[in-house]
């Protein structure tokens, strides 16, 4: 392999570092982890919530304190009842709420990625089209996981815990495709250096790596407080929904249809279970 390639691979890697990096405009994002998670599809409207196990439905809330778990009427105590409207309050509240949150996360980054990449290769180059359409995937894959038609909303199972990890292997493996199939194809359409000749101008190299700084000055400055209402609002969200998880184990505790269904997950209390 040729001192040429081997650059062209760690040219690569740092580009695509500074696009990611740009791209969250927030460098303390990693401050932030939620170890929560649903184990269900979860589907609401205003007079329904719904616990779905692929497309059937295994436990339904309606209007707040009916509970049909399989299909059967529980009856429930005046403390079950009152759990029971909480959790269902709770999660009438956030499912939507996060639906948006996931959409605002995603078009943030998709936007963000697109403005550099237009900044360095401008928008004639047959690159960006390519990079444009591979961004849309990117949206609407993350829109298929977090659903809103009219007044219904539905989260899709292990969505929460791995949504960022997700958004950012759906947008390494697009820009990977829009850019070029070849290891080198960022280098030609970065600056049009030549990497079918193993010509390497360091010079050049230099200068996109003065960019990607001047731009990842410029996007911290305009996108980095975007990005961090956006993680506040993820905090938030996260305490929320162990709040719930927590009232979930008080219901599956005495309510032993309940029992099987573990909706809300913690990693953090499932670690602790199998210590105890």
């Amino acid at each position: 392999m040729t001192s040429s390639i081997l650059f062209s691979k760690r040219f690569f890697a740092s580009i695509f570092t500074s696009l990611a990096l740009i791209a969250s405009a927030a460098p303390a994002r990693a401050d932030f982890t939620c170890d929560i998670d649903f184990a269900y599809g979860i589907a609401v409207n205003n007079s329904q919530l719904r616990v779905m196990e692929k497309s059937r439905t295994v436990i339904q809330i309606n209007e707040q304190h009916q509970l049909f778990v399989g299909g059967t009427l529980q009856t429930l105590s005046e403390e079950e009842q009152r759990l029971l409207k909480e959790y269902a309050r709770g999660l009438h509240y956030v499912v939507p709420k996060m639906i948006v949150l996931a959409t605002e996360g995603v078009d943030l980054a998709v936007d963000t990625i697109e403005r550099v990449y237009l900044g360095l290769v401008g928008p004639e180059h047959e690159s960006f089209e390519r990079l444009n359409s591979a961004m849309k995937r990117v949206r609407w894959k993350v829109k298929d996981k977090f659903r809103h038609v009219s007044n219904h909303y539905y989260i899709g199972p292990g969505t929460l815990e791995s949504v960022d990890e997700f958004v950012d292997t759906e947008i390494e493996a697009q820009l990977e495709e829009a850019i070029s199939t070849s290891i080198g194809g960022i280098l030609s359409a970065i600056g049009g250096i030549n990497t079918a000749e193993g010509e390497i101008n360091e010079a050049r190299v230099e200068e996109i790596a003065r960019q990607l700084e001047m731009m990842g000055e410029q996007l911290e400055l305009e996108v980095g407080p975007k990005a961090d209402t956006l993680r506040n609002k993820a905090q938030w969200f996260c305490n929320k929904l162990k709040r719930l998880d927590r009232i979930e184990e008080k219901l599956r505790t005495t309510v032993r249809a309940l029992e099987p269904y573990d909706i809300i997950t913690s990693q953090r209390r499932r670690h602790t279970e199998e210590h105890d």
